[in-house]
């Protein structure tokens, strides 16, 4: 399959379902236990599927005051870390801030910078795959579901509702953790399967 043709939203919906997280993949880090179970596993990753989410906006001129929950996946499991006023612990500051560690996303020019100026970390070990995924068409970025469908053959399905979900509001039930992890996890999978391809720039590989 091209990776660089277009494939209608029509011809996706026709394709098998990607094999997606399960909420049992996920695990949502609102207490001490949970973050110590947690730090090792991603500060030892080196590379993490990224993501974050923010309580949408619906009126012209409305400002996100987000982001409200960060998304971090390894191969086999994804981590979310509400962000409550503001604040994110400080072992997952510094790692967001560390240069050696990688974090793989789509699209992840407004979660780098609302990172920045709410939180003040500023992410040094972005790749973005949406600058790596070409396409044939003119103007076109290419996400999740469009790259799971060149790539594998099949449909990541995103729910349009858990989309609009206000990722402020606690607790977040489990197919909304498994939204939000799958978000991040996509991604990571995406790039492992960019990378055994040989279709990454030389500077964009790691292990």
């Amino acid at each position: 399959m091209s990776l660089t043709r277009q494939i209608p939203k029509e011809e996706i919906k026709s394709m098998p379902l990607f094999a997606a997280l399960t909420p049992d993949d996920v695990t949502l880090v609102d207490s001490e236990d949970s973050l110590a179970a947690a730090l090792p596993i991603l500060q030892g990753a080196g590379i993490l599927g990224f993501d974050t989410e923010s309580r949408p906006t619906f009126h012209k001129g409305e400002e996100s005051d987000g982001p409200h929950l960060l998304q971090l996946a390894t191969d086999a499991h994804a981590w979310l870390f509400p962000i409550r006023d503001g604040q994110l612990p400080e072992a997952v500051r510094q790692l967001l801030a560390d240069p050696a560690c990688q974090l793989v996303g789509f699209d992840l020019v407004s979660d780098r910078a609302r990172l920045k100026s709410r939180l003040g970390i500023e992410c040094q070990g972005i790749i973005d795959l949406g600058h790596l995924i070409r396409s044939d068409a003119p103007r076109i970025t290419v996400g999740a579901v469009q790259a799971v469908a060149r790539l594998f053959g099949q449909q990541f399905h995103k729910s349009k509702k858990l989309s609009t979900t206000n990722w402020s509001r606690l607790p977040l039930s489990p197919a909304q953790q498994a939204y939000a992890g799958n978000d991040a996890w996509v991604a990571l999978r995406i790039y492992r399967e960019l990378a055994a391809r040989g279709a990454l720039p030389a500077n964009k590989a790691a292990t």
